[in-house]
């Protein structure tokens, strides 16, 4: 990545905009508000394809230069977008066959976004035309700051099985595997008498009346994931000699399934996140948290942006809960303490018409007399207050292991129990560490993390024999590992590795497993440290020792919980789906992980550089006399308490 676009101020304010849904005299109020709202960044032209382009080969920039002119005068950076997310109705009408098809074989419609397949040859060669002169109109343009590429690839539209798709597919594997002899013993097609003799008998992998092979399946969606790459990259390609960063927006990070964001990472200049709080979870806050360490992990620790987020419901969710006062201020700023640089929303303005018309926005549709819009000003101005933060750095002694293609694998069809769920056991860890008081990164099973003092791979279902070496390294070498239970078990291709469970896990972990025990239905085990959930096994020991056992169920009196001295290190293992905060105070303690004392699990504790992020999401004011130095958000020294649903960022006395 080349690096963080250079824009006015410090932390970057502002949100997507769409002057095209308004009329001259709103658009000249937007500026003017902006100003009073501290605005230094707007994202321009991402779903404006129909307009730049209103018959093929015919551009008209002229009203965008309007804009874009006038968001210069008032010192407003944009990021000019590419609105190849929402192709026109006119492309559409001519390249019907463009439109998508879903694995149940139906053919997508238009009306909506993204309805267009990645890999149709039409579309590739309209994107590169119509990026081609937005380089080349907007690049010299002094305003224009970055280039924010299509929006949100994989949301909606994840995988295509179309003929086009099916087409490219081939030549994937073609590039994939030296031999189709080779792809048939990766995908293990002597089972089911499914072997190919030709690549062009390989066809996508469509709903069928059973389970399709499921070695297949986790191709195709790496395959899915190189298709939108690959658009994304014609792109950045066109976009790089203009000399400004170029960026996509990704659909969130622990959301978008279908995009393996450790590959996307160093195609960018720089990480976009979109996040937005599922309304009725009572630990959002907690979500948001997991969502922004993860994007700053996939920026390698780098600042990151959060190019989206919302300042009060959202129109898509079932119900539109709207943010209790004071959430939106601690929704942005707990993103700034975990690494972002910016602080986006979609939208500066409500829209009237369309799908999101009920979706909150800067200027709502109440206007400027309303709480959101005096709470949008207020937060602008903490923006600015927070102007020295920019480009410092979060460290984290802890990770948790993250990867995509094991989170696509885990969750296809015809596993042990359907209760095993990718996210279930990575939020259970994540959350405890947080209530900890603990910063967490993620990290893929096959980076160094060496640095790191506790690694946990809370779900690891797919694990190569080099990731399992390299976390057998990082144990020898004085490293804390924990490990959940179905993890270990597949190669990258989902098969089993040989020899008993936990696979290329049981050196590590000095035992093995002869037999899962999936509970039934809200089924539970009670063990020595409580219950445990969804899952027992039949553990046999090989050198780990048993911590905790199993009391009842069907492995009763067998280990439950394990720990394995390994050189300098130790490994442990949990062989259910229990509530972790108690071991992992265990294992924390074990590896010296420093946490602050005495403070309750409401309050939330980052830092980042030498500030102290401190926000309270309980009720009730919080004491954290331990903390000494400038509090930037109120210009004055931090009084050593945190006022209920409050925010300090204090700059610590060195």
């Amino acid at each position: 990545m080349s690096g963080y676009p250079a824009l006015p101020g410090g932390i970057a304010f502002g949100g997507d905009y769409n002057p095209e849904q308004w009329p001259r005299e709103v658009q000249e109020e937007d500026v003017r508000l902006m100003r009073e709202a501290g605005v230094t960044l707007v994202n321009l032209g991402i779903f404006a394809w129909a307009l730049l382009e209103p018959a093929e080969g015919e551009y008209d920039f002229g009203w965008l230069d309007e804009v874009v002119d006038r968001l210069h005068a008032a010192g407003i950076a944009v990021g000019m977008g590419t609105p190849t997310a929402a192709p026109p109705a006119w492309f559409t009408k001519k390249y019907p066959d463009s439109l998508p098809v879903t694995r149940e074989g139906r053919r997508v419609g238009p009306g909506g976004r993204e309805h267009a397949c990645s890999s149709h040859p039409a579309f590739l060669s309209a994107t590169a035309r119509l990026v081609e002169r937005l380089a080349a109109h907007f690049g010299p343009h002094p305003g224009v700051a970055m280039w924010h590429v299509h929006n949100e690839y994989g949301a909606p539209l994840g995988e295509c099985y179309c003929a086009w798709s099916e087409q490219a597919f081939r030549e994937w594997l073609r590039a994939r595997y030296e031999s189709l002899d080779e792809l048939n013993q990766a995908w293990g097609t002597a089972f089911w008498g499914q072997r190919y003799g030709s690549y062009e008998e390989i066809e996508a992998p469509r709903w069928s009346h059973t389970v399709v092979n499921p070695a297949q399946r986790l191709d195709y969606a790496r395959f899915a994931n190189h298709e939108h790459l690959a658009h994304y990259r014609l792109q950045r390609d066109l976009l790089r000699g203009t000399g400004k960063p170029v960026t996509t927006n990704f659909a969130g990070t622990v959301n978008c399934k279908s995009m393996d964001l450790w590959a996307w990472a160093p195609e960018l200049d720089v990480v976009a996140n979109d996040h937005y709080l599922v309304g009725e979870r009572t630990d959002n806050h907690i979500h948001l948290a997991m969502s922004a360490d993860l994007s700053r992990s996939i920026a390698g620790g780098a600042p990151w942006m959060l190019m989206e987020h919302s300042t009060g419901a959202v129109s898509w969710q079932p119900r539109g809960i709207a943010k209790r006062p004071g959430e939106m201020r601690r929704n942005s700023l707990a993103h700034v303490a975990r690494g972002s640089d910016a602080i986006l929303f979609f939208q500066w303005r409500a829209s009237r018409f369309g799908a999101e018309k009920f979706h909150s926005a800067m200027v709502p549709h109440a206007g400027t007399d309303s709480q959101i819009w005096r709470d949008v000003v207020a937060l602008g101005a903490d923006a600015r207050n927070l102007a020295e933060v920019r480009g410092s750095r979060v460290g984290a002694e802890v990770a948790i292991l993250w990867d995509w293609e094991s989170y696509w694998a885990l969750e296809l069809e015809w596993r042990p129990s359907e209760d095993l769920s990718y996210l279930e056991r990575i939020e259970a860890y994540y959350e405890a560490l947080w209530r900890e008081h603990v910063t967490v990164d993620f990290a893929h099973p096959s980076a160094d993390i060496s640095r790191y003092r506790v690694i946990i791979a809370p779900s690891s279902y797919l694990l190569s024999e080099a990731s399992a070496k390299n976390l057998q390294r990082y144990v020898e070498s004085g490293g804390h590992l924990l490990v959940s239970f179905f993890s270990g078990i597949v190669d990258e291709h989902d098969g089993v590795h040989a020899g008993a469970y936990p696979g290329v896990l049981r050196d590590v972990l000095g035992l093995c497993v002869e037999e899962f025990h999936p509970l039934p239905a809200g089924g539970t085990v009670q063990v020595t440290g409580g219950p445990g959930r969804v899952w027992s096994e039949r553990v046999r020991l090989g050198g780990a020792t048993a911590v905790q056992t199993f009391e009842d169920g069907p492995d009763a009196g067998h280990p439950a919980v394990t720990r394995n001295a390994l050189g300098a290190g130790a490994a442990w293992y949990v062989a259910t789906a229990i509530d972790p905060r108690d071991l992992l105070r265990e294992v924390l303690d074990r590896a010296s992980v420093a946490r602050p004392p005495g403070l309750p699990d409401t309050l939330e504790v980052v830092r980042r550089g030498p500030y102290t992020f401190l926000l309270n999401h309980g009720g009730s004011p919080v004491a954290v006399p331990a903390v000494h130095g400038a509090d930037l958000l109120t210009g004055s020294a931090f009084v050593g308490e945190v006022p209920a649903g409050g925010v300090a960022v204090v700059k610590e006395d060195m």
